[in-house]
């Protein structure tokens, strides 16, 4: 039998500084019967296993030997727990009231739901949505990934507009609720990616199975954003376009396949244009990178996309918006999630 029902699993690595500001509000925020708060470190050197075990002798501390990456740390520890439900939670997160309940509920109600997300709400500005994933994310036909109260870099204030829980296309790893046995099942979050976009890809994984990923306005959660990589590293901007890349080469459908990838590659060379003409010279060469690496591994991929067909029972999901949110957004000034003319359906 497990020992709890929920894990609350902070995956760190070097975030002392995160770890000692942030983790006793977890521990408080966490405090219900069959919950169980576990740090799980990626082989840091900061000193933060030692940490744990002398301030936070109730948190379950896992050492992994080496830095796997959020894809791979992640899926070793959850190798590791027996709890029903797991949650990925950022180390620079701070869980709002009640936060768990709902999530638990979600879960428990809807078996066809393979993972759910709480509301993330900027730290800093807590009457604003958060980058990382704000009130549930969704995909372009293209494949750019955008938030109900996030579109690129432009955030909305809360006003109560997206307090309807329901179906979205993906969730944030800042903050996400899975079925433990299932995200083993499937394998986990692919480990090519390292970090940014596994776990949309994983949710894309779970949407192609037929199962549902579920937005729950009844939790919140404060994040604060850039802990490993800032919002300015280059490093960044490679694993954001090359991982792109990857899930939509394994994910798409087969009657789009050759359009997407052939257009998406087509308006990465304009961002990478963009980016030297700009003089953001890092930049240009990381989209130049991205798209040199992803056809390098073209192959492999298609033989993994080979065997996930096997599983497939759907492609077409009404929480892909069915135009260019880059057109919207750019051209059209379509700045919130209102604006756009999506057709989502109804949410029980």
């Amino acid at each position: 039998m497990p020992d709890s029902k929920v894990a609350v699993i902070i995956l760190n690595w070097n975030t002392r500084d995160m770890l000692e500001r942030f983790l006793p509000g977890v521990i408080e925020k966490s405090a219900y019967p069959g919950v169980k708060v576990v740090v799980a470190d990626n082989g840091s050197t900061d000193g933060s296993p030692g940490l744990i075990e002398e301030r936070f002798p109730e948190v379950k501390l896992i050492r992994l030997n080496r830095n796997y990456g959020f894809a791979g740390g992640y899926n070793r520890v959850l190798k590791q727990t027996e709890s029903p439900f797991s949650v990925l939670l950022n180390s620079d997160v701070i869980p709002g009231d009640n936060w768990l309940e709902p999530l638990i509920k979600c879960m428990e109600e809807n078996p066809d739901t393979a993972a759910c997300v709480p509301k993330i709400k900027d730290m800093n500005k807590p009457e604003w949505f958060e980058y990382a994933g704000a009130a549930g994310g969704f995909i372009d036909k293209w494949g750019y990934t955008f938030c109900r109260g996030r579109i690129f870099n432009v955030l909305e204030h809360d006003n109560g507009q997206y307090d309807q829980s329901g179906e979205i296309f993906w969730g944030s790893g800042a903050a996400l609720m899975v079925r433990t046995a299932l995200f083993n099942q499937s394998g986990g979050l692919d480990e090519e990616f390292f970090a940014h976009m596994e776990e949309i890809d994983w949710c894309w994984r779970m949407k192609n199975k037929g199962l549902k990923i579920r937005y729950c306005a009844e939790s919140e959660v404060y994040h604060l954003g850039g802990g490993t990589l800032n919002a300015m590293s280059t490093h960044k901007t490679y694993l954001n376009f090359r991982n792109n890349l990857f899930m939509l080469h394994r994910n798409i459908s087969p009657e789009n396949f050759k359009k997407v990838m052939t257009i998406r590659l087509l308006l990465d060379g304009v961002a990478a244009i963009k980016f030297l003409f700009s003089g953001e010279f890092g930049n240009f060469r990381a989209v130049i990178k991205a798209s040199r690496d992803y056809f390098k591994k073209a192959g492999s991929l298609t033989r993994e996309r080979q065997y996930l067909q096997k599983n497939v029972k759907c492609y077409n999901h009404p929480e892909i918006y069915h135009r260019s949110v880059v057109f919207d957004f750019f051209l059209r000034k379509k700045r919130s999630f209102s604006d756009l003319h999506f057709r989502l359906p109804e949410n029980p």
